[in-house]
């Protein structure tokens, strides 16, 4: 039920943290990875890892800011693959300033990344996975999908609203064979939380409520994204997966 031999799996931001994570663990589980990312060179860290499985892998260049490169993406990798299984949509971006300094550009950068380029990838490799009736879309979302954090405004509404679009896009597709489904990180060590935990009171404090006792890796991720993008998930539908080392439910 969790082998995805046969099976292609685009990742968006796959090349390091949390997407790196799921790439390889779905990589492990028989599916050949496509990364796209800002930057991906020859040879990176996740390409080897995913070759050494025996895996195909590829590696594509997307703005994730930038619209035009995002429909130049979607065109080039239609063109050159037979088709996408299961997309990741993982990349993200996170800019910290009190919501009264919070400026124009911090928020519309955010929301780009986080909101609209995840949508647009969606309906635009969705189509092809609704033309087949199969496929399975897993969003990255966040603790701030539930709660509204601090000096995070732009992040807490572009993560909210991811929420609610898994929820939408489940509620369309799932009688036609396509999974929707968002997976919440908690607190994890990447490159998005070294401010905070190079605050030792605020990593104190983070770390005092996480019933696990400790920040996640992306490792943490290769388990529930393989489960929702298998066969053994398949009747999970609109659901948003905290994994969070049970930070949600103190």
């Amino acid at each position: 039920m969790f082998n995805l031999s046969g099976k292609t799996a685009l990742i968006t931001g796959g090349n390091k943290g949390i997407g790196k994570g799921m790439a390889i663990g779905l990589a492990k589980a028989g599916a050949d990875i496509i990364v796209a990312a800002r930057s991906v060179e020859a040879g990176s860290e996740v390409e080897t890892e995913v070759r050494k499985l025996g895996r195909n892998f590829k590696h594509y260049k997307l703005d994730a800011a930038d619209r035009n490169s995002v429909y130049a993406f979607i065109k080039e990798v239609l063109d050159e693959n037979e088709r996408i299984d299961i997309l990741v949509n993982n990349a993200g971006t996170i800019m910290r300033k009190p919501a009264a300094e919070h400026p124009d550009e911090y928020w519309d950068n955010v929301l780009s990344i986080n909101l609209d380029t995840p949508f647009i990838l969606a309906r635009e490799f969705g189509k092809h996975m609704i033309e087949k009736g199969a496929g399975k879309i897993i969003f990255t979302c966040s603790l701030l999908s539930f709660q509204g954090g601090i000096n995070v405004p732009g992040y807490a509404a572009s993560k909210g609203a991811l929420s609610s679009l898994v929820k939408a896009l489940a509620n369309e597709w799932a009688s036609k064979g396509v999974n929707v489904n968002g997976i919440a990180p908690g607190y994890i060590a990447t490159d998005n939380t070294q401010a905070l935990r190079e605050d030792a009171e605020r990593s104190k404090s983070i770390l005092d409520r996480i019933p696990a006792g400790r920040w996640g890796t992306p490792e943490d991720f290769a388990g529930p994204a393989v489960f929702l993008a298998s066969e053994a998930g398949s009747y999970v539908q609109g659901t948003i997966l905290t994994v969070d080392g049970g930070w949600m439910g103190r």
